[in-house]
């Protein structure tokens, strides 16, 4: 036996420990979602085979999801995430656009949000649409005489979203943010002055000749990030509504249902098999980012 041939490369160790911990913390947890998701387990008895019956049920008889949970799941993620990644490429490309000094406090005015807690973020937003007259909302709206009496935003079924949109849309600006920004600063200036000589004159032709083309890893990365971002955020409708399920649904996302029934109902098996729904939707969003950034 060659001996030289069983000596392990020495960039192996370096990167054993990050195996490790991917397997520990990533692939091990998937597997066990996938296989309890063909179970029903309430995590004190040993799980039963059950086969598909959980995704039957959730896709055909849980009137919850197919009402309520999914439209706002998809309303939520088409709004947030296009949204919040268009608005994070036009921010980090306009503060490009200024001096060093003023550019940094911004970025980390604008990415400090992101930084904070969930329930230290959505503490503001709370005092901001209280549903008494203490809320500065609501005060304003009755000092103006729009209104007679409170409106309990955090509660109201029809208002609930649209807060939900608009904080996620707040504290949306993240690492993909700060990514994008370093792709536009690392290019270099050269290319804009060929391009110049070349027929480009302004900024928009700039933006989508030269930019764009040039930073497809840091646009991938922010795609990415914004994708999960989006179907992570469910604890928003939660912390601002103060309940779980949210009022008359209206602010129930499929993280929620999967805390719901995993964490409150201990139907174990059912959350699991919502998870890997999730995971799906992730995957294949993130695969067509890959697709769209021609990152093979």
């Amino acid at each position: 036996m060659n001996l030289k041939k069983l000596r392990i490369n020495p960039a192996t160790w370096f990167l054993l420990p990050y195996g490790m911990l991917f397997v520990t913390f990533i692939i091990i947890p998937v597997v066990m979602a996938i296989l309890l998701s063909f179970t029903n387990f309430d995590s004190v008895q040993l799980p039963s085979f059950v086969g598909l019956a959980n995704y039957i049920d959730l896709l055909t008889k849980d009137t919850i999801f197919m009402q309520y949970v999914l439209p706002n799941t998809i309303t939520y993620a088409l709004i947030v995430g296009p949204v919040g990644y268009i608005l994070s490429f036009l921010l980090a490309w306009s503060l490009s656009q200024i001096q060093k000094t003023p550019r940094t406090i911004l970025a980390l005015l604008i990415y400090s949000p992101s930084m904070t807690s969930g329930v230290a973020m959505t503490v503001v937003w709370k005092i901001l649409f209280s549903g008494d007259q203490r809320g500065y909302l609501n005060s304003l709206l009755m000092e103006l005489g729009w209104i007679s009496e409170p409106i309990a935003f955090l509660q109201n079924s029809a208002t609930l979203m649209p807060i939900m949109i608009i904080v996620a849309l707040w504290s949306s600006m993240g690492v993909g943010f700060l990514a994008m920004l370093a792709g536009i600063m690392n290019i270099d200036e050269t290319m804009y002055e060929a391009a110049s000589i070349d027929g480009v004159r302004s900024r928009a032709q700039e933006m989508f000749y030269i930019t764009i083309p040039l930073m497809k890893p840091q646009m991938l990365f922010g795609a990415v990030m914004a994708v999960v971002n989006t179907f992570q955020t469910g604890y928003i409708g939660v912390a601002l509504s103060g309940s779980n399920p949210t009022p008359q649904y209206a602010g129930q996302l499929i993280v929620n249902l999967i805390e719901d029934y995993g964490l409150i109902r201990y139907e174990m098996g059912y959350a699991a098999s919502a998870s890997v729904l999730l995971l799906v939707c992730v995957y294949a969003l993130s695969k067509g980012a890959r697709k769209v950034f021609h990152e093979d």
